[in-house]
Order: C-alpha cells, then structure tokens, then sequence
C-alpha cells in the first residue's frame, strides 16, 4: 500500500477486507468514507488520486465500486477544486438507481411469491424492506452462500421483517429451485458481452432454474455496466483460510469469489432503466 495516512489506510483495508456486504452498500460506504476523508485530511491531488486508484482495484469484481469513483473523479476534474458536495451527488445518483430498481422489480413479483436468492444483495434486501412496507405477502429460500455465508445474516433480517424464510445450502440449490416462484439476485458487474459476475454459486442456480423453468431476474444498476468481457475480467481470489481446509502436499485449496453467468441462463436484467426479457422458456 502507498505511503497514506492512517485514515486513508483504514478506508482501503475496510473495503477489501468487508466480505459481507453487497457492491452497492461497499460503494455508498466507501464514497461516505471518503468525503468524511476530505474533510478531515484535505489531501493534496496527488495523494487524492492515488488513493481513488487504491480503491478502485482494491475490490475489481465489484465494478459498481469504481464506476461511483470515476463518476466523482469526473465531477471532481470540471471543478476547481475536489469536493464533499461532489460525492453526495454520486452517492443521491446511486441511492436514487437503486430506488427505481426496486419499483421496477414490485411488477415482477406475484402476491405470495416464493422467492430464492443466493449471497448478499443489498439491493435485494431493500426490495424485501418494501415488500413488508406494502403488506405484500411473500417468502424466501435463501442459501448459504458459502464460505463467507452471507445468507445466514439476510436470513437473520428477514426472521426481523417476520418473513418465513427457508436457509439451504448452496448444495441443495437445485432441490430446492422447483419449490421456489421466481429466482432474484443482485448484480457485480454487467459485462459487455452479455455475461454478469455475482458470487460464485450463481451459475449453479441460473442452471437450476432454468432446467425447472423458473424465472430468474438480476437487479443490475447501470453503475454496474463494465467494458470488460468474460475473458478480460479480473474475478477476485480470496484468502483460502475461510476454507477451513485440511492441509498436505497434494492439496490446494482454492477460494474463487466470483464468476460469470451468461445471460441466456436467466429471464432478464432490472435496472433503474427499467425491465430487460431475455429469450427465455414458459413456466412448466
């Protein structure tokens, strides 16, 4: 890590290491993180930019992250000096996409609905939040999400919001696909040649639901829109010790965060743009 104060390490470190929480909630913390930065240190340019690079690669699957950021640079380049004023407006652009996605995924959900996800989207967790808001009766399958397992705290909120709620492992994902409704996730990064990265796993449930002919929506901001392919994209390895592996000469354990899904496996992409049907099978 470059030369920053203990600050600007601290923001850095918080990002990588947070293994929890979804891209959209990392990249409203990280931008809240860093106008309390300005405040405090007042950066000179130089170390201002080196710190925006730091953490756009600090969590490269996450490609929300570095989009906000280069937002803010953008803005931060046509005034005469970095601003707080700035990262507010990206962080009302970012809250207010996320906003119209949940509005526009209430017409995808029947009354009653039997939903499953898998991992941590915040976005999801928001919809949830208004779905209870309106009464809407509804109930969730959700995994795991190992091995950071992440599910264990959404299952956590939603036993909160009093939604009955069925946690699984990711290995009886596709048990458990034909009992469910509809199939939602949230959305890293969109890449350019109609490929998303999630958390691995995703590609198991796209699978499953697709053989059961469930429909399976993906809640993608346009901040999650990316130039890069499945081939060119940089899929984050993390530390093998959440593993909890047996260790040997011949064993290599090996902890792959995430991964793409081609968009044929699922029924369309919800954005703050609004709803996008891929071609995909009647309901059986």
């Amino acid at each position: 890590m470059a030369n920053f104060d203990q600050q600007a390490k601290s923001l850095i470190s918080t990002l990588r290491e947070d293994n929890q929480s979804g891209a959209t909630q990392l990249a409203l913390r990280t931008l809240q993180g860093l106008a309390d930065y300005l405040d405090a240190i007042k950066p000179d340019p130089e170390t201002l930019s080196s710190l925006l690079t730091e953490l756009r690669q600090a969590r490269p699957s996450m490609v929300v992250i570095g989009n906000a950021l280069e937002r803010l640079e953008t803005r931060w380049g046509e005034a005469p000096v970095p601003s707080r004023t700035a990262i507010l407006e990206v962080i009302r652009e970012l809250e207010e996409a996320g906003d119209r996605i949940i509005q526009n995924a209430m017409s995808q959900i029947p009354a009653g609905a039997v939903i499953m996800t898998h991992s941590a989207s915040s976005l999801l967790v928001r919809l949830f939040h208004r779905l209870v808001a309106d009464q809407y009766p509804f109930s969730v399958i959700c995994t795991q999400s190992g091995p950071g397992m992440e599910g264990h705290q959404l299952a956590v909120t939603l036993n909160q919001l009093k939604v009955p709620v069925t946690l699984i492992t990711d290995a009886q994902m596709a048990l458990f696909a034909p009992r469910a409704d509809l199939v939602i996730t949230g959305c890293d990064a969109w890449l350019a040649d109609g490929h998303f990265v999630n958390k691995s796993g995703t590609r198991l449930l796209a699978l499953s639901a697709k053989e059961y002919a469930v429909p399976f929506w993906v809640l993608a901001d346009t901040f999650r829109d990316s130039r890069a392919t499945c081939n060119s994209v940089r899929l984050e390895e993390l530390p093998v010790s959440e593993l909890r592996a047996p260790t040997g000469q011949w064993i290599t354990p090996r902890n792959i965060y995430f991964e793409t899904i081609p968009e044929k496996l699922v029924t369309g992409k919800i954005s703050e743009l609004g709803v996008s049907s891929f071609p995909a099978e009647p309901r059986r």
